[in-house]
């Protein structure tokens, strides 16, 4: 009787007092969902020093918490923003990598562009669909690194098919890995599907340099593949990854250096105000002989950023921290001590980093400033064309096609390429000067030839006669 009598008296109490608590339960909830919320269009506001806030914990406050996320997500969305530009010049935006392009480079038979990103790709574009709305490209891929700089193998009439019966591309090509710091050799193959791959030969070059290198080339002629590094070293390398010669510049530093179109030179420019230009011999069994010093270009007061070739390496072009960039004439005896010659000199007011682009027939000068681009010819030294922020980031390659037809940048994920108008403004000026002094017949044919091709690619670029 005890036991019924606690169990009918104490139960009834014990459900009231859940159903109280219930209750109470609810009505907070009810109170934290009518709150005001704070506006997220607001700035947030500055979290409290320490580890508690008024007594809370941190990891208390959810709110704060979320707001804290939103940089992270706006950094998330600032990568897929694209710099946009336009000029009636421009052909076309090349759109493929994902990551900033460093380097560009032509095939020799100029059909092929080579492009290097972060993005841990080398891309190769046929230049025959510059002008076409779609461009396509073939893709390799650089595993655990990314290539800084890339050149394609002259030997492009050894070549592969490559998606139509008539296309031709290289078969090789090699790139600077920006965190192996050496150089590595790629191959393609045609698989049996008739799809491409490109493969790494084994093994890359020895790691010799103790500066971070600015630029690497191959030789027209494949007999050796050059390296400059950031202080005075260039390393000549066979093809095999063997070193040839090293060549010490004494010029305090290295800020750039390349192989000449033709294969036969090397040359550098630096702190001091000359271009050093040394001449790589091999013997007629093809054995590499020695590093001769052929020639300088002085007549610079500061220190040179960079210079470019003509095609056929009778031209050369500089661009100085003077505020000056010079045209010359290396078409010299230097085996008997003769100096090139200066041809001209223009002005210019360049900021950091700036690149110089010499057109392969040596018609045009273009000089890249920050994400500028100025356009120069070089029978006046006159200005032709301005391309301003051309790039969302400074402009890192600068280059001619082998024909002197584009001018093609790179300095974001975009690679931008524009007609180069001025260079055929140029053909048509300098063929009408050597027509009213020629009296060959036949040379007079020519000329006009060359005249009336020039004067219809103006008028295809400007939609009318020009």
């Amino acid at each position: 009787m005890e036991v019924a009598a606690f169990g009918g008296s104490v139960l009834p109490g014990a459900i009231a007092l859940l159903l109280i608590l219930l209750l109470l339960l609810l009505l907070a909830a009810a109170r934290r969902r009518s709150a005001p919320r704070p506006d997220p269009t607001l700035p947030c506001p500055p979290l409290p020093a320490g580890p508690k806030a008024n007594g809370v914990p941190a990891a208390a406050r959810p709110e704060e918490h979320r707001k804290a996320k939103v940089p992270a997500r706006a950094r998330r969305d600032k990568p897929q923003q694209q710099h946009s530009f336009a000029h009636r010049l421009l052909v076309a935006a090349l759109k493929g990598h994902s990551g900033s392009v460093s380097c560009l480079d032509f095939s020799s038979n100029g059909k092929y562009l080579a492009s290097c990103a972060d993005d841990r790709t080398v891309r190769l574009w046929s230049t025959r669909d510059f002008t076409a709305r779609e461009h396509r490209c073939l893709r390799a891929n650089v595993r655990l690194d990314h290539a800084e700089l890339v050149r394609l193998s002259p030997d492009s009439r050894a070549a592969v098919e490559l998606m139509q019966g008539e296309n031709l591309v290289p078969l090789a090509f090699v790139v600077w890995l920006a965190n192996g710091e050496t150089i590595r050799v790629y191959k393609m193959t045609k698989k049996d599907d008739d799809s491409f791959t490109f493969t790494a030969t084994s093994g890359d070059f020895p790691k010799k340099h103790k500066a971070p290198v600015i630029n690497i080339g191959i030789a027209e002629t494949g007999k050796f593949i050059m390296t400059a590094s950031s202080d005075t070293t260039i390393l000549i390398w066979s093809p095999k990854g063997e070193v040839l010669a090293s060549i010490n510049t004494n010029q305090m530093n290295n800020a750039y250096a390349a192989v000449s179109p033709c294969g036969r030179f090397v040359a550098s420019c630096g702190f001091t105000p000359d271009v050093k230009v040394w001449e790589v011999c091999f013997g007629k069994n093809g054995d590499f002989r020695e590093v001769a010093r052929a020639f300088e270009l002085k007549g610079h007061t500061a220190g040179v950023h960079g210079f470019s070739f003509s095609n056929d390496s009778r031209r050369m072009a500089t661009i100085s921290k003077d505020g000056t960039w010079k045209f010359w004439d290396t078409d010299v005896e230097y085996k008997k001590q003769q100096d090139p010659y200066l041809l001209l000199t223009g002005k210019c007011e360049v900021t950091e980093p700036c690149r110089i682009a010499l057109s392969p027939d040596a018609h045009i000068v273009a000089i890249s400033s920050g994400a500028d681009i100025l356009v120069y010819n070089t029978r006046r030294g006159e200005e032709e064309e301005r391309f301003l922020a051309v790039h969302g980031q400074p402009i890192t390659d600068l280059a001619f096609d082998t024909n002197s037809h584009y001018l093609v940048s790179c300095g974001d994920r975009a690679i931008r390429i524009f007609h180069n108008a001025a260079g055929h403004r140029a053909v048509v000026e300098e063929m009408e000067a050597m027509l009213k002094k020629t009296r060959n017949k036949a040379t007079q044919e020519r000329l006009e030839q060359q005249i009336s091709s020039a004067r219809k690619a103006l008028a295809t670029i400007y939609g009318k006669k020009h």
